[in-house]
């Protein structure tokens, strides 16, 4: 089917829905009475979630899944993900294809450098029906996101990848989404999509803490809702339409203690589980997402019914597979009748030559900037923090965004953990063999997001007060989000102490921290915008702008050949 069909198709499909909808309630009849079993229509639901623009198949843990058996399979790849949909729709009639969110964001450069726009063409290709939208989602901002939807070519640096982007041929839904001026959707609350006859609708939508999980700045004219409200909401209408059978997309997923990826050892309390067991008995599936791990498991409605909870690894390693039995006269889910499972995306096919070209020109495009050299370590800088919190290539990055702002008078760099997306690796080939250089592609690889510096200025008090807010009461439980300091700061915390008062003895080049003092501290664009929870630097004052924090990145490898690891102990910890 073409774009331009599907597009058609699509819109045709909800223009039928909205006029037909009395027509479509008065319709429903009673059970016939002569006991002659309901025709019903088998539709099977394919969903990927966190891809992430992995287009390519990512490397290393990344690039593997852990079975039930603790073994493990290498798995992902776009052009091998298109091979095991395809399968997947032979074996049935009806299929539909859902994303449950950031299927485009934090990015490898091989997509990024492009705004994502291959990813979105081989999502076009591979025949996306709708998805939700998730945080990464919004990492450029509203309006970006408006144009990956639409098309258009980007305003800044216009098309690159192609000579046009036409756009999504799906939907990104956003049911918790309101435009703040008028509460009005910014973005689709929901699909339909028809087969044999019988209407699917779709609610789909990211989390409610989008605001503190990208840069508010470009979010300014949002508002995120609860997702449970939201969810019963659109699951009325679509009930009050004639749509009875009804999936929920949600961005939003539990950490797991581990398993395979049909295993179900969710973290009693998850976010994710609370959604699936509270929202309304009318939706009959939970796709979810966000937290990358993979589960199967089966909840229980508010009806006491039970529906598939369900989340495929991240990376388009597994996909999340759920066989639904719709009766055709009462439009509604056989719910005994549904199976669910995750499929692991092997590379044991033959991977997809359309989406594998797709693929291939996006590489050739991005290879000369992203295999460049930008300098060397000396050994593995890995992201993973420590029991206080410390991450060796957090510090370096730190370091690094201080040395890029010096002229501005910076004196201290504090950076957010998770704008550090990968290790940076002293090995440059699989077989383990290293020269310790790191290209632009790989630093690309660590920091994707393209966030601005901001000097601003603080008080010693402020400073203090936004370490603390390391420690925040998030939907009830306590999250801690330890930012990254660079060179000259120590400080100790105490796991005991109430949140508000774990930080003690802060020492900035070698003198305690002056609370009436003003210091000139650089910090990224997400986390000058509150991010993260961090409204403290809100505050700042005299703001200066500096450069890309990737570029700053980059530049200070070039000046400090055969960097190290930065040694630990800026951070502590007490009783």
């Amino acid at each position: 089917m073409t774009p331009s069909s599907r597009t058609v198709r699509r819109t045709a499909a909800l223009a039928v829905t909205a006029a037909a909808a009395l027509a479509v309630t008065v319709a429903q009849t009673p059970a016939q009475a002569d006991n002659k079993p309901s025709r019903t229509v088998d539709v099977r639901l394919i969903g990927i979630n966190d891809l992430h623009g992995n287009i390519e198949p990512p490397t290393g843990s990344s690039g593997r899944v852990t079975l039930s058996d603790g073994t493990t399979v290498e798995a992902g790849g776009a052009a091998y993900n298109a091979t095991h949909i395809k399968k997947l729709q032979s074996e049935v009639k009806n299929s539909v294809i859902v994303g449950q969110g950031d299927l485009i964001g934090a990015s490898p450069i091989v997509s990024a450098l492009f705004h994502d726009e291959p990813t979105v063409e081989v999502l076009n290709h591979v025949g996306m029906d709708t998805t939700a939208a998730g945080n990464h989602e919004f990492d450029e901002g509203y309006r970006e996101l408006l144009r990956m939807q639409k098309g258009g070519c980007h305003p800044v640096d216009g098309c690159q990848f192609n000579d046009r982007y036409e756009g999504a041929d799906f939907p990104i839904l956003g049911a918790n989404v309101t435009l703040a001026k008028n509460d009005l959707p910014a973005l689709p609350p929901f699909w339909v999509e028809f087969r044999e006859g019988v209407p699917i609708g779709f609610i789909g939508m990211p989390l409610k803490d989008v605001p503190i999980l990208v840069d508010p700045n470009g979010i300014k004219e949002l508002e995120f809702g609860d997702e449970v409200k939201a969810a019963n909401r659109y699951a009325d209408l679509l009930n009050w339409l004639g749509v009875k059978s009804i999936v929920l997309l949600i961005h939003q997923g539990d950490n797991t203690s581990g398993g395979g990826p049909d295993d179900c050892r969710t973290v009693e309390g998850g976010p994710g589980r609370r959604i699936a067991e509270q929202v309304s008995p009318k939706i009959d599936a939970v796709f979810s997402g966000h937290s990358h791990q993979h589960y199967n498991c089966t909840v229980t409605d508010p009806a006491g019914n039970p529906r598939p909870f369900i989340e495929g690894l991240a990376f388009g390693r597994e996909l999340s597979v759920v066989d639904l039995k719709i009766d055709k006269r009462t439009r509604e889910v056989v719910r005994s009748a549904t199976v669910a499972r995750n499929r692991v995306v092997t590379k044991d096919v033959t991977p997809d030559p359309a989406i594998q070209a797709i693929i291939d020109q996006a590489k050739a495009k991005s290879g000369p900037i992203a295999n460049r050299p930008v300098g060397t370590i000396a050994a593995d800088v890995p992201r993973a923090q420590n029991a206080a919190g410390e991450s060796p290539l957090g510090y370096l990055i730190a370091d690094s965004q201080l040395a890029a702002t010096q002229g501005n008078g910076a004196v201290l760099a504090l950076m957010n953990p998770g704008g550090v997306r990968a290790d940076l690796s002293f090995a440059s080939s699989p077989a383990g063999e290293g020269d310790g250089v790191v290209t632009y592609g790989e630093a690309f690889t660590v920091q994707p997001f393209g966030n601005i510096l901001q000097t601003v200025t603080l008080t010693g008090a402020q400073i203090k007060a936004a370490l603390e807010q390391q420690w925040q009461v998030v939907n009830g439980a306590t999250r801690q989000i330890v930012l990254q300091p660079s060179k000259g700061l120590t400080y100790s915390w105490s796991a005991s102490a109430p949140i508000g008062s774990k930080v003690s003895d802060v020492v900035l080049n070698g003198a305690p921290l002056d609370p009436a003092a003003s210091y000139r501290v650089t910090i990224n664009s997400f986390l000058q915008g509150g991010g993260d929870g961090f409204s403290v630097f809100t505050g700042g004052t005299a703001i200066t702008g500096g450069g890309i924090d990737l570029d700053a990145f980059a530049a200070y490898l070039t000046a400090n050949p055969g960097t190290t690891p930065p040694a630990l102990g800026r951070i502590t910890t007490t009783p």
